[in-house]
């Protein structure tokens, strides 16, 4: 059985923002496919979980400016965001962390401006050895983009990595367990939403 140290865990939930996965989404095929699937009650429940034992949560939002200053435009994916009807735009409902997932006063929220990845270019992993966090929890969207960037990112730089594979989405809904089957579990340990919630409520 999988075994965390809390003391040393940390649960970090990706673009699980209202402007992503919220009712009013910019990408609405996405925000069906999280709730759909059970994904952000699931992710509420981690993170519920991990309030409850004492482990470390992290929230990572993307953001733009009004003005888009310092947005990455180098990818048909950051032009397309641009012309969305939603835009994740800083101060906005749409980068607040969505229901049902609670932020709690001692999480971190993590913002970012450019990029793929929660972890190039932001305080995320200053933060973390801050923390004194060896192991990353990643949940949250999209499997087809920011989450594999994120767990590769954090084992390049030398985190164990546990992906509960109920707790991330992505398009279409059957993409995401071939990513984790051929990709995401030749570098990170794979596990689910409810083995990780008990061992947690053992550990509080």
């Amino acid at each position: 059985m999988l075994q965390l140290d809390p003391a040393t865990t940390a649960l970090l939930t990706v673009e699980c923002q209202n402007g992503v996965v919220g009712e009013e989404s910019a990408l609405p095929e996405l925000a069906a496919a999280a709730r759909d699937s059970g994904m952000l009650a699931r992710v509420a429940e981690l993170v519920a979980a991990a309030h409850r034992a004492g482990v470390q949560v992290l929230h990572a939002v993307a953001e733009r400016r009004p003005d888009g200053r310092g947005a990455s435009g180098n990818a048909r994916l950051f032009r397309a965001a641009g012309r969305l009807p939603v835009r994740q735009l800083s101060g906005t409902s749409a980068v607040q962390v969505a229901a049902p997932i609670e932020v709690a006063e001692e999480d971190l929220v993590v913002r970012r401006l450019h990029g793929l990845s929660p972890m190039a270019g932001t305080d995320l992993d200053a933060l973390l050895r801050n923390l004194g966090c060896r192991t990353l929890v990643v949940t949250g969207v999209s499997a087809n983009v920011a989450i594999p960037n994120t767990v590769f990112d954090a084992v390049n730089l030398g985190y164990r990595v546990v992906v509960p594979a109920d707790a991330i989405a992505g398009v279409p809904a059957a993409y995401t367990p071939q990513l984790v089957r051929n990709s995401l579990a030749l570098v990170a340990d794979i596990t689910t939403a409810e083995e990780l919630t008990k061992m947690w409520d053992t550990t509080a």
